[in-house]
């Protein structure tokens, strides 16, 4: 974030009138962390992720759509939001699940993008399990990165709501594989596993996790 931009956030935003720190309940859910809609390191906007007890479908997985075949508007890897106004339908059930939420007062939850959804593991990773040194780099992250992790890189996070076992987690069972909203190709859509950050395209009618998400312009 640019000093101009983050002194106009805070005034705005946050008990203590700036950003909320990661892992704080805000605005319906919980920060997640800084995304740029620029790709240059400035953030556009903030990310939030929705309580596990009413945007997380009791972490019983849904399809990224019914049949296989290319939704046209699904695209994008950082903008969620975007994507999910393309697919708010009963043959997109992980979309059409996120946009049909109202938590807190808000209803502008969507699916979240690729790039989305990994900030959000690499703030908020539940476990001490090495990461998949395949993954990582993020133009889109705040600040950037630009390699991939390491084995301890990001660590487990240090909100304890979010860590294995808390209220907040994210569901590692197994492989954990946590769709996003980002198609790649006819058949496949972009997902991430938060046990170790693996990430990969996976078939659209499999069964995945979903969790909604939220975002706070800047």
């Amino acid at each position: 974030m640019d000093p101009t931009t983050r002194a106009m956030f805070m005034g705005s935003a946050g008990a203590g009138g700036g950003l909320p720190e990661i892992g704080e309940f805000y605005e319906g859910g919980y920060f997640a962390g800084l995304i740029s809609h620029t790709a240059d390191g400035n953030a556009t906007h903030g990310l939030i992720v929705a309580p596990a007890a009413s945007g997380y479908n009791g972490e019983s997985p849904l399809q990224w759509k019914t049949s296989t075949t290319s939704t046209s508007g699904t695209s994008s890897t950082y903008d969620g939001a975007a994507n999910t106004a393309n697919m708010a339908d009963a043959s997109h059930p992980a979309a059409n699940y996120c946009a049909g939420l109202s938590i807190g007062g808000y209803s502008d939850w969507y699916l979240p993008a690729q790039y989305e959804i990994e900030i959000a593991y690499y703030n908020l990773k539940p476990t001490t399990t090495s990461n998949d040194t395949n993954f990582g780099g993020n133009p889109y992250a705040v600040p950037q990165r630009g390699s991939n992790y390491t084995a301890g890189d990001p660590a487990q996070t240090s909100v304890a709501a979010f860590q294995s076992g808390g209220a907040e987690e994210f569901n590692t069972t197994g492989f954990s594989p946590h769709w996003s909203s980002t198609e790649i190709n006819s058949s496949d859509a972009w997902l991430i596993a938060f046990l170790n950050g693996i990430q990969g395209g996976a078939g659209k009618s499999d069964g995945q996790y979903v969790r909604a998400f939220r975002k706070f312009a800047l």
